[in-house]
């Protein structure tokens, strides 16, 4: 996104739209081969385009600035991480490939068995949470010792039925012939 707002969308420049074509590249660095096949790309770049990030221009009012500033800004952005290391950590320690902590971190995951389990009750959410929490914490081939044996199986809890009440039900499950639902004739809108 950083690289974007440098470059925008449609560069005008053949560097620039190079350059946000590396960019885009970098979003399919899956392991450490193609990292370093990223590297050997962005080095390419900067062998053939690497001289426009030095040239200046004199302005109206006397200044000097770069002539093509916003691609210099993006090379710099990509380069500077790149150099200090920070642009595949996710690689080294098998992360998640993003910044946010929402979404690549342990909440994540929480998240997802969540919402794979919509509608379960506040204590079974809980309970999922923990279990996600611990199968993360020890591997899965010991998780089996943390089931615990029930002694007797629980006992069934029995609906009690409400009291029968003298008069017509107000709300019922069956269907009525007078409410209309078998006297409906043609298409609805036409006569």
């Amino acid at each position: 996104m950083n690289l974007r707002r440098h470059l925008t969308l449609r560069p005008r420049t053949l560097a620039g739209q190079h350059l946000a074509q590396v960019g885009r590249a970098l979003s399919e660095v899956t392991t450490i081969d193609d990292a370093i096949g990223w590297q050997k790309l962005l080095d390419v770049w900067w062998q053939t385009y690497g001289h426009l990030t030095t040239e200046r221009t004199r302005y109206r009012d006397g200044t000097w600035g770069y002539t093509h500033d916003r691609v210099r800004k993006a090379w710099n952005l990509l380069h500077s991480l790149n150099r200090k290391g920070t642009l595949f950590t996710y690689l080294e320690h098998d992360n998640a490939r993003t910044t946010s902590p929402l979404k690549g971190g342990i909440n994540n995951g929480i998240r997802t068995v969540l919402r794979n389990h919509r509608g379960i009750s506040e204590a079974h959410m809980k309970r999922a949470a923990e279990w996600f929490l611990t199968l993360r914490e020890i591997p899965l081939e010991r998780a089996h010792e943390l089931i615990q044996d029930l002694q007797s199986p629980p006992e069934p809890t029995l609906w009690e039925s409400p009291e029968e009440s003298t008069g017509p039900a107000l709300y019922d499950t069956g269907l009525d012939a007078g409410e209309g639902l078998w006297l409906r004739a043609g298409w609805v809108g036409r006569d």
